[in-house]
């Protein structure tokens, strides 16, 4: 009887254990390992590990890989060699790698992303490495464009150059039309790549720096000025507005007041001429200097020879005074007036005709007269002999 109970106990022991469930084990000789497993990324941008699996067995196992919780929308690719795989054999106390690479969609929430790359080994017993992923902007899924100075400052002659960078979010190639709202007058060009470009192709997730020039158009007076840009496609868009702050333009001129650039003077004397430098640009000029440059041996005197400030439009009426010296040689002569300051300069070319004192021809007409007064005595007095 006791033997009887003794069989029983033994079978229904063995088919307990036959019924209670295998349990997966991790396994005690495959590991996983990159040094990089918490990264931080932009929408649309493609994360690549390098895995190394090692294999501390004496054994060869052969190791299959999944991943675990990916987010959707999400994709992997796990490559050794160059070549896509799902298993992965490897020698006994040896190791191998692969390359995990995740792509991020471009429409994704800014957020931490967890997800597990699994090694299956054998078939039953499984390692795990989890991976932790920080987005670290919300996904646009659009077209951007974007300056980091969109203001610059000049005066009217200038070139303004802007630098915008314009970045394809969406999932498709682009080709975006490059256009501009600038003000009538104004001459806007599209440089990519130190080339002239009035479009620009991007593919996904790509950006490309793109420089504007522009140039404003002639006698502008000063003020701020918008200047709109778009990159454009049939699908999509992007706007931005440079501003171009014109502080003037910078002309002067000097003449007089009739416009008449001539006179006369006589030999030893002096002559005072009126002279205006008007303010012809849009900015105001300061530190007027004005100068002559004269024939050799003439001298010049100004009662002003620099006017402190002109503001635009304005003008300032100065006297000159040219002195002949007093052995000048009848004729024409000129004089260079000059306004100069650091940003503009204008000349005014005077002719001068210069002529004899009147006390010299008192002397010829005497010495013409005794010369005939000699010849007429010389000949009644010997004529008749």
């Amino acid at each position: 009887m006791l033997k009887r109970i003794v069989t029983v106990l033994i079978v229904l022991f063995m088919l307990g254990t036959s019924v209670v469930p295998t349990k997966t084990m991790a396994s005690e000789h495959i590991t996983l390992f990159t040094p990089f497993t918490g990264l931080s990324v932009t929408p649309g941008e493609t994360i690549d590990y390098s895995v190394t699996v090692m294999n501390d067995s004496s054994q060869i196992e052969n190791v299959a890989f999944e991943i675990n919780n990916l987010p959707e929308g999400w994709e992997h690719t796990i490559t050794a060699s160059g070549r896509d795989i799902r298993q992965l054999s490897i020698k006994p106390n040896s190791e191998e790698d692969i390359d995990l690479e995740i792509s991020v969609p471009l429409e994704v929430e800014k957020a931490d992303y967890h997800f597990v790359l699994v090694a299956r080994s054998n078939g039953t017993t499984l390692t795990t490495l989890p991976f932790l992923t920080t987005v670290s902007e919300q996904g646009t899924f659009e077209t951007e464009l974007s300056s980091e100075q969109p203001n610059l400052e000049g005066h009217a002659d200038s070139t303004f150059s802007y630098s915008l960078d314009l970045k394809n979010r969406t999932a498709d190639t682009q080709n975006y039309a490059l256009n501009s709202g600038a003000p009538d007058g104004w001459g806007v060009q599209f440089q990519a790549g130190s080339k002239n470009v009035t479009s620009v192709s991007l593919e996904p997730n790509e950006s490309k720096s793109i420089t504007v020039d522009v140039t404003p158009p002639q006698n502008i007076k000063a003020g701020t000025y918008e200047i709109p840009i778009q990159a454009a496609t049939g699908s999509t868009s992007a706007d931005t507005t440079l501003e171009a702050v014109i502080t003037g333009s910078y002309e002067i001129k000097i003449s007089t007041p009739s416009g008449r650039l001539s006179t006369d003077i006589t030999a030893g004397n002096d002559k005072t001429i009126d002279l205006v430098v008007e303010n012809t640009g849009t900015a105001k000029l300061s530190s007027i200097d004005i100068t002559a440059s004269t024939p050799p041996n003439w001298e010049s005197e100004f009662d002003m020879s620099t006017i402190p400030e002109l503001e635009a439009g304005a003008s300032k009426t100065i006297k000159a005074t040219l002195t002949a010296p007093d052995d000048a040689i009848a004729g024409d002569y000129v004089t260079t007036f000059t306004a100069e300051t650091a940003e503009a300069s204008s000349d005014a070319a005077f002719r001068v005709s210069v002529e004899t004192s009147t006390f010299w021809g008192f002397i010829g007409v005497f010495i013409i007269l005794a010369v005939v007064g000699g010849l007429y005595y010389l000949i009644r007095k010997y004529g008749r002999r």
